[in-house]
């Protein structure tokens, strides 16, 4: 089956970048080589490829062919995707160290986002997720307790707080911001930075069809993690709109 092929090759792939026998920027084979190795169309191979260029595990230059990516992780602006779900597709252990879960007073920044009153409860969880043990992202996050009121009673070493609210309150609406940042001494200490460096902050607010759910702000220092997407684009040349 094609499905299983296509499976195959890109779990071959991997497997080769896992163990460094195809180390950062070497040229990786082409659809071609692919097809004749795996007995597979041009096209099963191809979607190999192009899946693993999207995950940002390979780069391509035109005319060239294929190359294995710098080994950061990458995430997308273009989509809300699990952290624990990019840390497998690239073929790496997932973990997490849960700092705190409690109910707090809300501060007013966080209660006009969330649309609460000051002071009033709201929840709050601090996490860091590792790859191989490594730590990549510090999650701070407030839960409105109106929306999502059995958050601070979930094992969230069990399952991210992602997973968690997708199925409570499935997201219909989200936006955020990234900035650089220069990490304090706190986000030194649980990213295991030896030193200052600069870090990215993604603040992502979430929605529900009840309301905004959460605010949350991903730390990761910059030399680990990286933002990127794909996006393909529809071309309407009769009405002169690309």
């Amino acid at each position: 089956m094609a499905i299983a092929k296509f499976a195959e090759i890109k779990e071959y792939m991997l497997s080769q970048i896992e163990i460094a026998a195809w180390p950062e920027h070497s040229r990786v084979p082409s659809e071609n080589e692919l097809a004749e190795q795996f007995s597979v169309s041009r096209m099963t191979a191809r979607r190999a490829l192009q899946e693993l260029t999207e995950q940002g595990i390979l780069y391509r230059t035109q005319g060239v062919g294929s190359f294995v990516a710098a080994l950061k992780s990458q995430s997308s602006l273009l989509e809300i995707r699990n952290i624990a779900d990019e840390i497998h597709s690239r073929g790496h252990a997932y973990n997490a160290r849960l700092l705190q879960l409690t109910e707090l007073p809300c501060p007013a920044v966080i209660a006009t986002a969330l649309g609460l009153k000051r002071n009033e409860p709201v929840y709050f969880s601090l996490i860091v997720h590792l790859e191989n043990n490594q730590p990549l992202q510090l999650e701070a996050r407030y839960v409105s307790p109106h929306l999502v009121p059995g958050y601070v009673q979930q094992d969230f070493n069990q399952q991210t707080p992602h997973q968690y609210l997708s199925f409570i309150a499935p997201l219909t609406e989200a936006e955020h911001t990234v900035e650089a940042i220069w990490p304090d001494d706190f986000t030194c200490k649980h990213l295991t930075l030896k030193k200052p460096e600069p870090c990215l902050r993604l603040t992502r607010r979430t929605f529900s069809r009840e309301g905004a759910v959460s605010l949350a702000y991903l730390t990761s220092p910059g030399s680990r993690y990286r933002l990127g997407g794909h996006l393909n684009f529809s071309f309407a040349t009769n009405k002169g709109v690309i």
